[in-house]
């Protein structure tokens, strides 16, 4: 994958995010300090901004449009992203439960065949009728 289409390479300045944004470069540097994202720094100590970053951007702009204050837009965000990780890992265990599941039915089976009585010839034992 090339860098540019990754979505966690801190490529965009804040001067490219606010005119992508249409906001002033201030209020970037407000939802830094405030920690609402954290863009990581150029070798120059420049900000840089992922895509990813950008998109948690334009939320916390639209809900301060709304109204709403940073600290309560800071909550919202910290909410969403553990209800992300929450359900990420809720999906990985439902897929470690099915694979366990498959491999005791799987095992199951191979335990009844082997338990299961034969006749010298291979054929399974009459019931007696």
């Amino acid at each position: 994958m090339q860098p540019f289409e990754d979505e966690d390479v801190p490529l965009f300045t804040v001067g490219q995010v606010a005119e992508m944004l249409s906001l002033k470069q201030a209020f970037l540097r407000r939802v830094d300090q405030l920690q609402v994202v954290s863009p990581q720094r150029s070798t120059g100590g420049q900000r840089r901004y992922t895509r990813i970053e950008i998109r948690i951007i334009q939320q916390v702009a639209s809900m301060a449009d709304e109204g709403m204050t940073m600290p309560a837009i800071r909550r919202i965000i910290e909410l969403e992203q553990q209800l992300a990780e929450v359900v990420r890992q809720r999906d990985e265990l439902a897929a470690r439960l099915l694979e366990a599941s498959d491999e005791r039915t799987r095992l199951s089976r191979r335990l009844q065949l082997l338990l299961s009585p034969a006749d010298p010839d291979g054929s399974a034992p009459d019931d007696g009728d």
